[in-house]
C-alpha cells in the first residue's frame, strides 16, 4: 500500500512532490491506519493542479485506488463513486445505465475527488461547477473519524470544495439525470468589441459556450465553442463564421483528441468535454493560471486583461472564457455570485508567467477575481479572505476537524493566518 524513496511529479511537471512515502488506500480502512501514523498527509488526485496544493515533505495518498464501483439510485437521481474515479470512466458507466452528468471539465481525465477539491468546472450560464453536482460525501478525518455530509447539513457547503484540509475524501454522491445528446459547432473570428457588447446574449447562445483567445490579434476571439443540447444552430452575436473543418484551440494543433464539432449530435460524454475519452493526455508542456469573476464584472474585467496584452502574447498559448452559476459552497469560485472564468494556459516558463499573473491579478483586484485552487497564483491570505467571505469560517473548520494540522502543507499556510 504504500512506497518511500518514490520521486513523483504532477501532470505538467512544474512540481516535484517532496514526499517521503506515497500511499495507495484501496478501502476505507486502509485511509484511516494512514492517518493514525505519523504527518503530514495530503490526498493527491490524477495530478492536474498546477499549484502546490498536494505538496508535502510526509505522506502523499494517493486517491487512485479508492475507486468503488458505481452505485446508482435511480429514485434519487444520484450515483455514488470511489473518490478516485475519474469522469471520463464514470461517464462511460452512466451512459450504459442511461444516465449523465449534467457538466463536464475541458478533459474527463481528471479525478472526482481532486476535482471538486479545488472547485473546477466546466461551462455553462445556467450548469453550476462540478462540485455543485455533489449530493454527499465520506471523507476520513485527520484523527481517523469517517465523517458522512449530505447536502444541506451544517458543514456540507465547507467540506466540498475542501483543498484536502479537512480529511481524506473517500467515496462521493453526485446528482445524474437522464442520458441527453449534444451537439457541438465552432465559430470564427468574432470581433472582442461585439462579443463584449452582447457577452450575455454570446454566453446563453447554447448549453456550453467557450471563447477563446490567442492574443495574436487581442481585438479577437479566434473561435467560439459552442455545445447544445437542442438541434437548433445558436445564434451568435456578430454572426461569425461557422468552421469549415475541425479546429484545435491551440494555433497549429491537431484537432484529432477534440470532441466532435461540426454539428453532428453525439452523446453528453462525446461533446461535454473538449477533448476524447479515448485521447489519453501527456504531461503537458503548460502552466496554467485561472481567475474567476463574479459575472457582473466580467466585461470590465475581460477588458482590463485586454489591457495587458503586451504581457500577455509572448508567453500565452490560449485563453479560455466561461461561465458558471452560483452555488453555496463556500470555497467555490462561484460562491454566492454567477460567475466568469478567465482561463490561461501559458508556456512552460514558471518564473516568466508568476510575472504576468501577478499582473493580472493586481488588474482584476477590484473586480473581486478569485483565483483556481489548483492552478498557479500569487495572491496572499489577505487577497483570498477579502473575495472568499466564508474563509475565516472554513479555516476554523479545519482546526476543528484537524487540531494538529496534519493535513496542512505550506499552500495552505493562509489559513493559518485567518
Amino acid at each position: 500500500m504504500g512506497l518511500t524513496n518514490v520521486e513523483l511529479t504532477n501532470w505538467a511537471g512544474n512540481v516535484r512532490f517532496r514526499a517521503s512515502r506515497i500511499a495507495t488506500p484501496r478501502t476505507v480502512d486502509d485511509v484511516r491506519d494512514i492517518l493514525r501514523g505519523p504527518g503530514p498527509v495530503r490526498a493527491l488526485g490524477t495530478g492536474h493542479s498546477f499549484s502546490l496544493i498536494a505538496d508535502t515533505d510526509g505522506t502523499i495518498v494517493s486517491t487512485a485506488g479508492l475507486d468503488a464501483a458505481s452505485a446508482i439510485d435511480p429514485d434519487a437521481r444520484t450515483v455514488t463513486v470511489g473518490a478516485g474515479v475519474r469522469y471520463g470512466h464514470l461517464a462511460r458507466e452512466l451512459e450504459a445505465a442511461g444516465w449523465a452528468l449534467a457538466n463536464l471539465a475541458s478533459l474527463p481525465h481528471i479525478s472526482i475527488g481532486g476535482a471538486i477539491a479545488t472547485g473546477t468546472h466546466g461551462s455553462g450560464d445556467a450548469v453550476g461547477t462540478l462540485s455543485s453536482a455533489v449530493a454527499a460525501l465520506e471523507l476520513v478525518t485527520a484523527t481517523g473519524d469517517i465523517l458522512t455530509l449530505r447536502r444541506g447539513d451544517a458543514q456540507f457547503d465547507a467540506a466540498v470544495v475542501s483543498l484536502g484540509a479537512l480529511g481524506i475524501v473517500t467515496s462521493v454522491t453526485l446528482d445524474i439525470e437522464p442520458s441527453f445528446e449534444v451537439r457541438q459547432r465552432l465559430y470564427e473570428r468574432l470581433p472582442l468589441e461585439t462579443a463584449l457588447a452582447h457577452f450575455d446574449a454570446l454566453t446563453g447562445a447554447a448549453y456550453s459556450v467557450s471563447l477563446f483567445l490567442r492574443w495574436t490579434d487581442p481585438d479577437v476571439i479566434d473561435q467560439v465553442w459552442t455545445k447544445s443540447r437542442d438541434g437548433r444552430a445558436p445564434a451568435i452575436p456578430g454572426e461569425p463564421a461557422p468552421a469549415a473543418e475541425p479546429l484545435h484551440m491551440l494555433a497549429g494543433a491537431s484537432p484529432d483528441a477534440c470532441t466532435p464539432q461540426l454539428g453532428q449530435p453525439g452523446r453528453w460524454l462525446d461533446r461535454l468535454p473538449h477533448f476524447r475519452l479515448s485521447h489519453t493526455p501527456s504531461s503537458g508542456a503548460e502552466l496554467q493560471s485561472e481567475h474567476l469573476v463574479p459575472r457582473r464584472h466580467a466585461v470590465a474585467a475581460i477588458r482590463a486583461v485586454r489591457e495587458l496584452a503586451d504581457d500577455i502574447a509572448p508567453l500565452i498559448q490560449v485563453t479560455e472564457i466561461r461561465s458558471m452559476r452560483a452555488d453555496r459552497l463556500w470555497l467555490s469560485p462561484a460562491y454566492d455570485t454567477d460567475a466568469v472564468g478567465l482561463h490561461f494556459t501559458w508556456l512552460p516558463d514558471q518564473p516568466a508567467v508568476e510575472a504576468v499573473v501577478a499582473k493580472i491579478e493586481a488588474a482584476l483586484a477590484p473586480f473581486a477575481a478569485r483565483p483556481h485552487w489548483g492552478k498557479l497564483s500569487t495572491m496572499d491570505a489577505a487577497g483570498r479572505a477579502a473575495v472568499w467571505p466564508r474563509l475565516a469560517d472554513f479555516a476554523a473548520l479545519a482546526r476543528e476537524l484537524d487540531p494538529a494540522g496534519r493535513m496542512r502543507n505550506p499552500y495552505l499556510s493562509f489559513l493559518d493566518e485567518l
